[in-house]
């Protein structure tokens, strides 16, 4: 079976698109992947109403303004596919509810394609966070015999899958660590106003030293102390955040700098007792090679690699797991890990439009 999945993160950066083959319960190639931007406007539109009071109709709006997108997306595709996994623009998530942009009514409409979409309500319906839900592919991709493994994701929020060697999927202990790119996003925006939308080679952040001092006070938060399972996104480090980190009256490139170093550290910090063999990391956060090398440095007993070592684009890994969790829905299987959510239960996630 031929499934897309599209991915739009946190970052409000754009859409991941992959192609994936599917056979079996753990057979899968990549066929294509496509990244593209939004636009400038689009992006801005997105940001006003995340995490904010915001009109209705601007809310509607965007909603089938970005299905017309995904359906573009596929459209655009050179591989022609069987079902489509959207997880969707998140403009709000937290502990009772969530919500994800992205009209699937549009995308199947548009591609004659049945759609997959809304996956984190039912795992919040049984009880879980409805995030992260990456560990699904992480345990069925990357569980080793041997070794124990963190399959870490550096999207807008980093996220880590702790899977000990030989282990059932109840053994996977996985939940949001802090922030990932988004907070760096967001600097990287002001700074350049509105030209870039992320540190490209970790250029800005390398010219910079970390405020020792912020990184303290940052370093303080409950949530990086708070058992898992947990999850965090734009609610905690969006607007408020920047603006606080703002009030610093530091220079842009140390924010930067600071923020660079922060996701390193409660990744690092989030692990300590699980004696891991390898990191293996996906998402765009692997392309900057500040955070990468941060990390190698704080887990020197620990080897660190990235998905594109075992065939996986790191960019594309967050894409091809909506797909494999699209693929599950369609054949009426689960899709969570509840030792991850927090769910009662493993559940179908989502809901299908068929074309």
């Amino acid at each position: 079976m031929i499934v897309a999945g599209i991915m739009s993160g946190t970052s409000l950066d754009g859409v991941n698109v992959a192609a994936v083959e599917l056979n079996g319960s753990k057979g899968w190639k990549l066929l294509e992947f496509q990244s593209k931007p939004y636009p400038k406007k689009l992006r801005e539109r997105l940001l006003a109403v995340s995490n904010a009071v915001a009109h209705t109709g601007e809310v509607a709006s965007l909603g089938f303004e970005l299905g017309e997108i995904y359906a573009r997306s596929i459209l655009d595709l050179n591989t022609r596919v069987e079902l489509i996994g959207c997880h969707g623009q998140t403009i709000f998530h937290g502990p009772a509810c969530t919500l994800q942009l992205g009209e699937a009514q549009v995308i199947a409409e548009r591609t004659g394609v049945p759609v997959v979409n809304n996956f984190r309500p039912r795992d919040m319906a049984a009880g879980g966070q409805g995030a992260p839900l990456v560990p699904f592919l992480d345990y069925l991709l990357f569980r080793h015999k041997t070794r124990n493994r963190v399959l870490l994701n550096l999207g807008g929020i980093a996220n880590v899958s702790l899977i000990p060697a030989g282990a059932a999927p109840e053994n996977v202990v996985a939940f949001d660590t802090g922030p990932a790119n988004m907070v760096i996003d967001q600097l990287v925006w002001i700074a350049t106003k509105g030209k870039r939308s992320y540190d490209a080679g970790g250029r800005i952040a390398a010219k910079a030293k970390p405020d020792a001092k912020l990184l303290r006070i940052l370093l303080r938060d409950r949530y990086y102390s708070k058992k898992p399972p947990k999850s965090c996104g734009r609610e905690q480090y969006g607007k408020e955040f920047i603006q606080q980190l703002l009030a610093t009256q530091l220079p842009l490139d140390v924010l930067i700098a600071t923020a660079t170093l922060l996701t390193p550290l409660t990744i690092a910090e989030s692990i300590t007792d699980f004696p891991a063999a390898e990191l293996i990391a996906g998402g765009g956060g692997t392309k900057n090679p500040m955070i990468m090398n941060h990390l190698r440095g704080l887990l020197p007993n620990t080897t660190v690699m990235t998905t594109d070592d075992f065939g996986l684009p790191a960019e594309a890994k967050e894409a091809v797991a909506f797909a494999i969790m699209a693929r599950e829905t369609w054949r009426r299987r689960p899709g969570n890990v509840p030792s991850a959510t927090g769910a009662k239960r493993a559940v179908i996630l989502g809901q299908v439009t068929y074309a």
